[in-house]
């Protein structure tokens, strides 16, 4: 059932049958089966068309998400207006790069608002918004009491092996929020909600970034201790840009911020680990980008996080290490050497106001 307008905000929500999933990549077919194990009709949109045929032809995403069936009440296209043609739900996980275009192709088939579950996670370079942001730019205000975003620690892999798995949804009408969390939970997709986008999203983005640095950590076999260090002062420069970007700073301490920097950090299914990883070994990142059909986020958002950083001027060091080993040619142990011998510091914890500290 389609709703107008937003006042069913306050007379209850709408049952959700049918959602549209824009994005065929391995988190978004991931969603897509999860919505229709769920018992939804599912439309996955991609833009490659073969895509399309190998789901209708084989029930399986190969190019993405090789190995896992997809059930009957998942279909694909490669329509954006038969995507989104009679849903009650859009799940936009394209790459964040991506976003804008996509969303500039899809408003045109777009009627009444929606509500809208963003998925991706990244920071986008020219504007430095996050995604709900730029949904803000391109979508009618009326679209954005409806817009959440769904964040936290999960591999795709291991979603579609119902390992247990939790996740963050935040948005802006908590009713409206607890309402998809219905739609999304089940025994071993559990999920909870919050009300910080900024926050959510900013940590789901910057932790790739760690990701690449910890990936270079363990490629130049500086030892667990070292990742524990880099993690946990990864974990502060994420704050401190969060903080001065008006998040919450309790966000970071959870699911989408300290969860997804731990998993994504150590975990051997982190394709921004194995960016990190492999460039320490000495292989050029171009070379790593050409050989993979997935997207390491991390690669872009270190750009337009050295780029916030400095709007808000942050201190970020392990971000800017990051940057200078992927685009200015820099050995990684040099950078590495750097860092550990910058000028001493104290750890300043960080108060509940937000207060800046000093890396």
């Amino acid at each position: 059932m389609r709703c107008g307008d937003y006042r069913f905000l306050t007379m209850g929500y709408p049952d959700i049958h049918a959602a549209s999933v824009i994005g065929a990549g391995a988190w978004g077919t991931t969603l897509a089966r999860h919505l229709a194990n769920q018992g939804l009709t599912v439309t996955l949109w991609t833009y490659e068309k073969d895509v399309v045929e190998q789901i209708h032809r084989n029930r399986e995403n190969v190019l993405f998400l090789p190995g896992v069936t997809l059930p009957t009440g998942l279909s694909a296209t490669h329509s954006l207006h038969e995507a989104v043609s009679g849903v009650d739900l859009i799940v936009l996980a394209v790459p964040s790069h991506a976003m804008r275009s996509v969303v500039q192709a899809l408003r045109h088939s777009l009627g009444d608002p929606l509500p809208v579950v963003v998925a991706s996670k990244g920071i986008e370079e020219e504007s430095l918004y996050v995604m709900s942001q730029v949904l803000d730019e391109l979508l009618p205000a009326a679209w954005a009491p409806g817009v959440t975003v769904l964040t936290g620690p999960s591999f795709a892999a291991e979603v579609c092996q119902h390992k247990p798995t939790t996740v963050l949804l935040a948005g802006r009408d908590a009713g409206l929020t607890a309402h998809l969390q219905r739609v999304f939970m089940s025994a071993s997709f559990r999920v909870y909600t919050g009300t910080d986008l900024i926050g959510a999203q900013l940590g789901g983005a910057l932790k790739n970034v760690m990701a690449i640095a910890a990936g270079v950590v363990d490629g130049l076999e500086l030892g667990l201790n070292a990742r524990a260090a880099l993690m946990t002062r990864g974990l502060a420069e994420v704050i401190r840009l969060g903080v001065a970007a008006g998040a919450d700073i309790h966000t970071f301490y959870g699911l989408s911020g300290l969860g997804d920097l731990v998993l994504t950090g150590t975990g051997s299914l982190s394709r921004n680990h194995a960016v990190g990883l492999q460039v320490a070994r000495g292989r050029r990142l171009e070379d790593i980008l050409k050989e993979t059909v997935t997207v390491a986020e991390g690669v872009r958002t270190t750009k337009a996080a050295v780029a916030l950083a400095q709007r808000l001027q942050v201190e970020m060091p392990i971000v800017q290490c990051v940057h200078a080993i992927l685009f200015e040619g820099q050995s990684p142990t040099h950078v590495v050497t750097e860092l550990m011998t910058r000028s001493a510091k104290e750890e300043i914890p960080f108060a509940v106001s937000g207060a800046k500290a000093v890396d």
